[in-house]
């Protein structure tokens, strides 16, 4: 029933009948995150690092109502530059197939669409989590619910920075969803490799991470991992700049009543003109680093 709704590129098909690793990625970061033609550029980068690391690279996206798993040039391109791409989250995905429209997936409908497929891992810049004043606004990412029902493991800079960590990180605790430091004790904070927050674990190899991740899905406890993988160094911004740009950004933000899935966009959009484009510079920095670990997560779990 399921295989009506999938369109999965030979190449990925293959990689899975054969059981060889494969990545997945998402494509909001494509449509949404950042602005043409680093966009494409970037998409394109990314799946490169995930070959060069030894996994095959599964973007993901919908396109004419259709799941695709695995997209090409010229769909890559497409998503990059089309303006009537819907941001897809899990509420979204049944409308967006059956109106058969276009669609770009978050964290939460990659996870979705991974799992159909039986991909194991997916690799992103950051997750979605808890947003400031949620005590007042009750605005939380469908991306943590997902993370909690979900098998799938996450290779990401941690939260974005515009977010309430510390809200995020007990929202994970209170449903059962490991957050792990790769090589780090401190979850990162997108932006920045500090947060002044700790991990639950951290471990220093893909083998002890993928060695914890199978053991996890044999004993049955559902649902996905937080896996921080801190920005590099090179790319890090400096912590107070980034936390007042950011500052600057929310009170704009709610003065004009952005409120809903439209925030994280003008946030992070607003940040990348505060910091003079340093924050867009960053954000592909710590893509290709997390693309880099996750090939080689997704190569080691392959083993198993």
């Amino acid at each position: 029933m399921l295989k009506k709704y999938l369109d999965i590129k030979p190449e990925v098909k293959k990689a899975l009948d054969e059981g060889r690793p494969v990545v997945a990625l998402e494509s909001t970061i494509i449509s949404h995150g950042m602005p043409y033609p680093q966009n494409v550029e970037t998409a394109k980068k990314v799946e490169e690092i995930v070959r060069r690391n030894g996994a095959v690279p599964a973007t993901i996206g919908i396109i004419d109502g259709k799941l695709k798993i695995g997209l090409n040039a010229e769909e890559l391109e497409f998503m990059a530059t089309s303006d009537n791409i819907a941001k897809a989250s899990r509420r979204d995905l049944p409308f967006i197939i059956a109106k058969k429209i276009n669609g770009a997936t978050t964290v939460a409908a990659t996870m979705i669409i991974s799992a159909i497929a039986g991909i194991k891992v997916f690799v992103t810049g950051g997750i979605g989590g808890v947003h400031r004043n949620a005590q007042e606004t009750f605005d939380i990412s469908a991306d943590l619910m997902e993370l909690a029902n979900t098998n799938v493991a996450v290779v990401c800079a941690g939260a974005k920075s515009i977010l309430d960590i510390g809200l995020t990180l007990e929202y994970l605790e209170t449903h059962g969803v490991p957050v792990i430091g790769y090589k780090t004790d401190e979850f990162p904070a997108f932006y920045t490799r500090k947060s002044g927050f700790k991990v639950d674990y951290k471990v220093d190899s893909v083998k002890e991470l993928a060695t914890a991740i199978k053991t996890k899905w044999d004993l049955d406890l559902k649902g996905g991992l937080v896996i921080g993988n801190p920005i590099p160094e090179e790319y890090q911004m400096d912590y107070d700049i980034i936390n007042n740009a950011i500052e600057d950004a929310l009170k704009e933000s709610m003065k004009l009543g952005i409120k809903g899935k439209e925030t994280t966009p003008f946030l992070l959009d607003k940040i990348k003109s505060i910091t003079s484009g340093k924050s867009l510079e960053s954000n592909i920095g710590l893509v290709y680093n997390n693309a880099k670990v996750g090939a080689k997560l997704a190569a080691e779990l392959s083993k198993y």
